[in-house]
């Protein structure tokens, strides 16, 4: 995979590179969008770039790949890549985009390491980022493919708008054309764009939270983000009856075909992943045995209460734990912890909330016995997690 010509140079560069990138990707993005600034219109996070997430994920993904290029030359990254993918079929990514990339940031790189910087180790850097994005190119023609339409976005009509919680509403949209409907899988996402007051046209990732299966209804659960841009604007504006563009259903943490135990282990607005795997469950009739652990401020603040408790109270071998920052008689007080939890067998844990929740989670787990490759997590926004992963 990786020559035996770039290895060296990239194993040798690698610590200054990596070093480099806090520098590099803002200069790359700012290269892009003086050129290109239609590409902040539907497509990159003005948000993501304000906070600067999304240059820390690009930073931490190319240097994750290329540490990973460095280990084991024959090998790509297929976590990393699945995850990335996912995310960009989501929003349309297209394959001469990653040309576009390709310029701005080499220019970025040749003016932060212009101290260093050889001909050999550009080309070296080329290799990676290539071998990075044909691999992420591949993936996506067959993400795309599996979807029953070829359209990146499709008007969806919202039919209802209900209260889900503090500060979190439930969207329940149907087609408002006849583009073919893919079928969702619990735990996947769907992109959903709108347009700001500025007129700047925004996306946002959101998880269903219900009737995954469904052919005619996409069903998602916001919690208002009053720092965002976007959430506000569902929140106030959309209204029942306008349409609103989304995208077909993606994302690879989803709940597996298997019988074994499962264990969710959210904290806040995370329950959304597993409203959609419980209520999938539920209507399936599912006899596997089930433990949910959930975190909340409050039961007021829990987002779906009422249909999670009443998905699991269909599941015969679904038990329910729960954690509240406001002590309240008869639940857990404080943070989750699973010390005093038995965690089934063999089981497959999914984990969804903060980024600091979800990495102690997983640490109590493999503590408790729970190997690493059957825990699984998704993050909502870009993955700071798995890019710093090198």
């Amino acid at each position: 995979m990786l020559s035996e010509k770039s290895r060296p140079i990239i194993e040798a560069t690698l610590p200054l590179v990596g070093e480099r990138l806090g520098a590099i990707t803002p200069n790359f993005y700012r290269r892009m969008f003086a050129a290109r600034p239609e590409l902040l219109d539907g497509l990159f996070s003005r948000a993501n770039q304000r906070n600067g997430e999304q240059q820390k994920a690009l930073a931490g993904s190319i240097a994750a790949f290329a540490s990973a290029l460095v280990a084991n030359p024959d090998l790509v990254p297929e976590q990393m890549l699945s995850r990335i993918a996912n995310k960009h079929t989501s929003l349309g990514i297209t394959e001469d985009q990653y040309q576009i990339v390709y310029n701005y940031l080499f220019e970025a790189i040749a003016e932060e390491l212009a101290d260093v910087i050889t001909a050999e180790i550009a080309e070296a850097w080329t290799e990676v980022y290539w071998l990075m994005a044909d691999a992420l190119i591949k993936i996506e023609k067959g993400l795309y493919a599996r979807q029953a339409n070829d359209k990146m976005w499709a008007p969806w009509r919202v039919v209802e708008k209900t209260f889900a919680g503090a500060g979190c509403v439930t969207f329940v949209l149907e087609p408002a054309d006849e583009t073919p409907v893919t079928r969702a899988v619990a735990g996947q996402f769907v992109s959903v764009k709108v347009t700001l007051p500025d007129g700047l046209r925004q996306c946002r990732q959101y998880s269903l939270s219900a009737d995954v299966d469904s052919t005619t209804r996409r069903v998602f659960t916001t919690k208002r983000d009053d720092g965002g841009e976007v959430s506000p604007v569902l929140h106030n504006d959309v209204q029942v009856g306008d349409v609103l563009e989304l995208s077909n259903p993606y994302g690879d943490v989803t709940l597996d075909d298997g019988d074994g135990p499962l264990v969710f282990a959210t904290a806040g607005i995370g329950c959304t992943p597993s409203a959609s795997a419980l209520r999938s469950l539920a209507q399936r009739g599912s006899d596997r045995e089930v433990m949910v652990l959930h975190a909340e401020k409050s039961l007021e603040a829990w987002a779906l209460r009422e249909q999670m408790v009443g998905d699991i109270e269909q599941l015969d071998g679904a038990n329910l734990q729960l954690w509240l920052e406001e002590p309240t008689e008869g639940y857990n007080s404080g943070f989750m912890s699973l010390q005093d939890v038995e965690l089934p067998a063999e089981a497959s844990v999914y984990v969804c909330g903060p980024l600091p929740f979800m990495k102690s989670i997983r640490s109590q787990a493999i503590e408790a016995g729970i190997p690493a490759t059957r825990i699984h997590y998704e993050v909502f926004g870009p993955d700071l997690w798995l890019a710093s992963a090198n």
